[in-house]
């Protein structure tokens, strides 16, 4: 198999419907280095003793696909690779000590396999990872809390935003923070704004009229 003819049925095999050209476009360089990698490796297979452990170079092969985001590429780099890794036990002729050479070509395999199945259960747990930083940060971003000194208004008591605006305080927090305002009346206010239905007592305190005379 050509290179040219190994990287279309590659091509054909992991460019999934909907991804941007772009993504695609930067699989290009990878698919064909690991292309090129498996097709120079059995080049170089074929010409050597069979007795050779020359097959457990695809590991390499697979480690390199598993930089590619898409989890069918690396399971196809594998496969040829294990094929790679056969062919040349039956295309070459016997050697004398046949059951080493069939020891190494099983070497290779489980090296290939192996290597595959460890590296893609690393990126399940990075992506696991990435995952719950991303969480973990868009949970601090939800909690906001207000630091440092605030430029506000003596009287009246309005909060100098950064752009020179003056806003009332309840509305300043509740931009800046996730705290909620609900209103009422403290008595002190309650006294000064309806005196008509309340007397101090003793401490300074509304009570309704009437309470304490006798």
């Amino acid at each position: 198999m050509s290179p040219k003819r190994l990287y279309q049925t590659i091509h054909t095999t992991v460019n999934p419907s909907g991804r941007s050209p772009a993504d695609h476009q930067q699989g290009i360089s990878l698919y064909l280095t690991c292309a090129f990698a498996m097709v120079a490796i059995l080049a170089v297979d074929l010409k050597i003793p069979l007795g050779v452990a020359m097959a457990v170079l695809y590991s390499a092969v697979v480690l390199l696909s598993l930089r590619s985001e898409e989890k069918r590429f690396i399971l196809f780099v594998a496969i040829v690779s294990s094929l790679f890794t056969i062919g040349p036990l039956l295309h070459k002729e016997p050697i004398d000590e046949m059951w080493k050479a069939v020891v190494n070509r099983l070497l290779a395999l489980t090296s290939i396999w192996v290597t595959c199945y460890l590296g893609m259960q690393r990126r399940a747990l990075e992506k696991k990872r990435e995952k719950a930083l991303v969480e973990r940060e868009k949970a601090f971003q939800e909690v906001r809390v207000l630091r440092g000194f605030l430029p506000i208004c003596a009287s009246c008591k309005k909060i100098r935003s950064l752009e020179g605006s003056w806003t009332l305080l309840e509305k300043y927090i509740s931009e800046h923070s996730e705290a909620e305002f609900s209103h009422g009346l403290c008595p002190e206010c309650t006294r000064k704004l309806f005196p008509q239905f309340f007397d101090e007592g003793p401490d300074h305190t509304p009570r309704p009229p009437g309470e304490g005379k006798g």
